[in-house]
């Protein structure tokens, strides 16, 4: 009897990374296609108005880069950590940090200067994701507990902290009705570059720049994809990874502020407890499918910022908007998918056969 083996292939396709995403866009679409047309959709109409919404207006192309921002920066959160196989799981709840932070200092900066009162802004954004990560970061790197979980945790009681101070502290005596936070000045918001889109493009693609340049051409990324790939390389390299680990949480955690500062300052006029958005967990998918590279981030984001702008605009045809949240996670498992098949292929072997051997961590489909 004979049973299907994963063996690694001798020669990896060139660029296997780039087909391997846009096979999974394309998976993902006819997937969603099939699922729009048994709800008694017509998927030729969604997809357009997706399309029309996004990238075939200047409107729509203007909100998926504005989209794409949060996305990007949450990204790069998650890949730098992911460079010395760290997974930070709480971009989401440092976001939310972030945007506290920014919030705190637009509060006691209302007299300054608009570009002192953004740059304060994101300083404190900085401040708000390297408070929220420190916990974690400190109990990774000197007692070994597990980042997954305590970042995971932390997720949560940001949203909640942020319920509280809308509700209370931070609170507008002048709103009836439902409590909402204090508006930020008018001089807090980001200004516009093209059109609608704010300087917070300039301010991801400044960061994006700046990380891979640390990790592709600095001794300290150097050190850091050592660490990542072999931690007994490391050590015998004399590479304190201690150090290595608190550094890279912390850095991932001030990237993450920095995009709740952003998303603050450009998308309100104050904060709210759904101001994160998903992105954090979004920006797992994104630096997933990047395989954690700086620059491969920016078309993934700008990708998923369209599919988010899409899903919200088929509303109005009566769609729900989860269809955004199918597509994304079918664009993973279709990349994840052809990734496998790309460096992998398989082997029909007999059971007692030891010609070929699977590949070491990959089990038997």
């Amino acid at each position: 009897m004979k049973r299907p083996v994963l063996v690694q292939r001798d020669q990896v396709i060139r660029g296997s990374q780039a087909i391997a995403f846009v096979l999974g866009v394309v998976i993902a679409l006819v997937f969603g296609a099939i699922l729009l047309w048994a709800s008694g959709s017509d998927p030729l109409e969604v997809y357009e108005r997706m399309w029309t919404s996004s990238f075939g207006s200047v409107s729509g192309l203007e909100n998926t880069v504005n989209r794409a921002v949060p996305l990007t920066l949450a990204g790069l959160a998650v890949a730098i950590a992911g460079t010395m196989s760290l997974w930070n799981i709480g971009a989401e709840g440092q976001i939310m940090a972030g945007a506290m932070g920014a919030a705190w200092v637009a509060r006691l900066g209302e007299s300054l200067s608009g570009p002192v009162l953004i740059t304060a802004m994101i300083a404190g954004g900085i401040i708000g994701g390297l408070l929220w990560i420190a916990g974690p970061a400190l109990a990774r790197s000197h007692l070994g507990v597990n980042e997954i979980i305590t970042t995971l945790m932390l997720n949560e009681v940001a949203i909640r902290l942020t319920t509280y101070l809308i509700q209370g502290p931070w609170k507008d005596p002048d709103s009836p009705g439902f409590p909402v936070a204090t508006p930020l000045p008018d001089q807090g918001q980001l200004p516009s570059i093209v059109g609608d889109i704010h300087f917070g493009v300039i301010i991801a693609l400044v960061m994006v720049a700046l990380v891979a340049f640390a990790v592709n051409r600095t001794t300290w990324g150097y050190e850091l994809r050592v660490a990542g790939s072999s931690s007994t390389s490391a050590r015998y390299a004399g590479i304190s990874l201690r150090r290595k680990i608190l550094g890279v949480m912390l850095l991932s955690g001030a990237i993450a502020g920095i995009a709740g500062a952003v998303e603050l300052s450009s998308s309100g006029t104050r904060i709210t407890d759904t101001l994160s958005n998903g992105y954090g967990f979004a920006g797992i998918i994104v630096a997933a499918l990047a395989l954690m590279r700086p620059w491969a981030i920016v078309p993934v984001a700008l990708v998923f910022g369209a599919v988010q702008v899409g899903g919200n605009a088929i509303r109005t045809l009566e769609v729900s908007s989860a269809v955004s949240s199918i597509l994304q996670a079918m664009i993973l498992m279709g990349a994840l998918i052809v990734g496998v098949l790309v460096h992998y292929r398989i082997r029909w072997v007999a059971s007692s056969s030891s010609a070929a051997k699977p590949v070491e961590g990959v089990t038997a489909a």
